[in-house]
């Protein structure tokens, strides 16, 4: 098995102490090793004479498996590695919370176990797209995002008008801080702390979550993912920010922005020990009642 191990490129001892373990377990199971060179070169372990690395800066369809060490937001920067390459993910958790990275530093041998003897199943998650009108080199290099995809209002206190349009159909324009487009991946994040709801991965659906709305009856839409979604903004500023996922990008108030269902997924692993529902339970207490 060809393997991938991607880091976020900052010193952290837990990732150091996830990476010497991994690495020892992967060489155990004879697995082919590659690390991203920029993580590489932070990391102190204690190197093994028969440890072979390779070292990669991006990705093809040779690699089976890609596991990342960190948090939620390392998952997120390592699937612009993967991209549609399909090859599958799975998350160490050094991190905070830990919703898409679900494996803990001292489950890595068992996670590994698992891993290479096949028991697991693939979460296929969905992602968004986008386009706009002039040619963007950020964009067209990396424009999709498994989370979400967020207007937001730049150098301004003031808030900024949003208007939107579902498959051509005029919706609203939004009179808020920003707008968020989310997947269902996405739905437990920004979106989530805005007032939207939490959505199954496997549920075909997006949803639009105004930041701060000053219209007070704008409430979370979730509509189908098929759906196309035009945005068009306004305000004090001639220019308003564009994020995906993490990353972000300055536009200009002329910008027609398009938003769709991207045309791949991504493969998250998960084992058998593990579900959508046990991970809201375990990491988002849900329907935690302190009087029990």
């Amino acid at each position: 098995m060809k393997v991938a191990i991607y880091g976020q490129s900052f010193e952290n001892e837990k990732n150091n102490e996830a990476f010497v373990l991994l690495v020892e377990h992967l060489s155990a199971h004879k697995a082919e090793i590659f690390v991203e060179e920029q993580f590489l070169k932070l990391q102190k372990p204690k190197y093994h004479n028969d440890w072979s690395l390779g070292i990669f800066s991006s990705l093809d369809n040779s690699y089976d498996l890609l596991i990342s060490i960190g948090g939620d937001g390392t998952i997120l920067r390592a699937v612009t590695y993967v991209r549609d390459l399909n090859i599958k993910i799975v998350g160490i958790n050094t991190g905070r919370l830990g919703f898409l990275a679900t494996i803990q530093t001292n489950e890595i041998a068992d996670a590994l176990n698992d891993v290479f003897d096949g028991s697991y199943t693939i979460s296929e998650r969905s992602l968004l797209s986008v386009e706009v009108d002039s040619e963007n080199e950020e964009l067209k290099q990396t424009n999709f995002a498994l989370n979400e995809i967020t207007i937001s209002r730049k150098n301004t206190t003031s808030m900024i008008t949003v208007k939107t349009h579902l498959d051509d159909e005029y919706l609203t324009s939004y009179w808020a801080d920003g707008l968020i487009l989310a997947t269902p991946t996405g739905s437990t994040g920004y979106s989530l702390s805005c007032g939207g709801p939490v959505i199954s991965p496997d549920a075909g659906s997006f949803v639009l979550t105004p930041i701060a709305p000053h219209n007070l009856n704008a409430r979370p839409l979730v509509i189908p993912d098929k759906t196309s979604v035009k945005l068009n903004v306004s305000g004090r500023e001639n220019q308003f920010l564009l994020s995906l996922d993490s990353r972000i990008i300055t536009l200009s108030n002329t910008e027609t922005v398009k938003i769709k269902k991207a045309p791949f997924h991504i493969k998250m692993v998960e084992l058998h020990n593990e579900s959508f529902i046990d991970t809201l339970r375990k990491k988002m207490l849900w329907g935690e009642d302190r009087r029990n």
